[in-house]
């Protein structure tokens, strides 16, 4: 038997930590101050329009503490207990964030009905002042992640995410002028309503996502019968079993196979081609492969199904 052990793509994220630190700092400080200033703003201005932006926007700086918790972890080198080093906690901090999130924004629409059937008065100009900040604090953010917004997942998803905060924000603000305008307080929490509905329709498949993630599901963009059929139709591999594929972070996939190769065992090039195509066609960095040169003896973990 032989195998391969090969560990692709880990250097991107270690470079890519220091370079946005700045940029996480900066943008973390800016948006928890905003967060803050939100949450005085909506009891003073008693809008549960902003209150639920501001639930939001506290999502935001947990997610931009988790990313940079992730980008640092990347860097971290395995120890003796910690085999894969902690990348997985990244899963752990996705999965927290989209349930904390969600939890509050229950709350939110829980008062948004109460104020619907009740209407209470609004300072719209406050609710249309807070959200001109917010666009400038969620759109700033998003500036500087603007040279990520192409490169790697978990930065990208920062830039994403504040550039989709900073239309919101839009929104809010639409609804302040709204009320100004036609003097219906009823729009508040009517908007409130729909940034929650909008915020846990996303917020629920990131909490999917990362529980499929937490249970070692395949990661999705990857089609596992795809990575069979590429491992198959290898030249010399008459079958294969114990194909796993699971997340070993939010950004890094793993994946473990038998190649049922009888005769001679293939050489290094050859495993070594195979680890940079499952990284090129797959995004598969860290895949470890076992060759069987005999089929007469049975391997203990075939067929598939055996764990």
């Amino acid at each position: 038997m032989s195998e391969l052990h090969h560990d692709q793509g880990h250097a991107g994220h270690a470079h890519d930590a220091p370079a946005f630190g700045r940029a996480f700092a900066v943008g973390t400080a800016l948006n928890l101050g905003f967060v803050v200033l939100e949450v005085v703003a909506a009891v003073f201005a008693n809008s549960t329009a902003l209150l639920a932006d501001a639930g939001h926007n506290l999502g935001d700086v947990l997610g931009l503490i988790a990313a940079w918790v992730a980008a640092l972890l990347a860097m971290r080198l395995p120890s003796a207990r910690f085999t894969y080093g902690l990348r997985s906690a990244t899963i752990l901090a996705s999965l927290a964030n989209a349930a904390i999130l969600l939890m509050s924004m229950g709350a939110i629409l829980v008062e948004a009905l109460r104020r619907l059937i009740v209407p209470a008065p609004v300072a719209a100009w406050w609710v249309v002042a807070v959200a001109l900040i917010g666009i400038a604090v969620n759109g700033g953010t998003a500036l500087l992640f603007a040279s990520a917004r192409r490169g790697e997942l978990n930065l990208r998803m920062v830039f994403w995410h504040m550039a989709v905060d900073a239309v919101i924000s839009a929104g809010v603000m639409v609804a302040g002028f709204l009320v100004l305008a036609t003097g219906w307080n009823r729009i508040d929490p009517v908007a409130s309503i729909l940034i929650v509905a909008a915020i846990g329709w996303s917020t629920w498949g990131l909490f999917r996502e990362s529980l499929a993630m937490m249970l070692d599901a395949v990661p999705a963009g990857i089609r596992p019968e795809e990575v069979r059929t590429y491992l198959s139709g290898l030249p010399g591999v008459v079958a294969i079993h114990d194909l796993h594929i699971w997340p070993m972070s939010t950004t890094e996939t793993a994946l473990t196979c038998h190649l049922v190769m009888p005769g001679a065992a293939p050489g290094p090039e050859f495993l070594v081609e195979i680890g940079e195509a499952l990284a090129a066609r797959f995004a598969i960095g860290h895949p470890t492969l076992q060759v069987e040169t005999t089929i007469e003896t049975q391997c203990a973990l075939a067929p598939d199904h055996v764990v």
